[in-house]
């Protein structure tokens, strides 16, 4: 039986995964915005400059790792569901030491 290599046993990682995902500047924007105030993905995107589709990308990544959830939903004039996202966490401190890392993550 073949072994699994490092990088495909941290797609499995979910320590490894939100690392990486507080890593990336444009994930962590999106992040840090919706910490206070709970945000729709237009909002988030109009404030920070980004692409409305790169937003939706982030904040679906941002959910499965149970970093931000849905904190309401309103109704628009044209009758769609608009989510508003809020942030599970406030403060997130990476320890790196020996092999693995550790990740401590702050309540929000």
């Amino acid at each position: 039986m073949r072994e699994n290599t490092i990088f495909q046993l941290s797609q499995y990682d979910v320590t490894q995964q939100i690392i990486e995902t507080l890593a990336n500047v444009y994930s962590r924007s999106v992040l840090f915005s919706v910490i206070s105030k709970a945000k729709d993905a237009q909002t988030i995107s109009d404030e920070l400059k980004m692409s409305i589709s790169t937003v939706y990308k982030i904040l679906s990544n941002l959910e499965n790792l149970t970093l931000v959830y849905v904190d309401k939903y309103k109704i628009s004039d044209a009758g769609k569901k608009i989510k508003f996202y809020k942030s599970r966490i406030k403060k997130a401190e990476i320890v790196v030491g020996g092999i693995t890392p550790t990740l401590n993550l702050q309540s929000n």
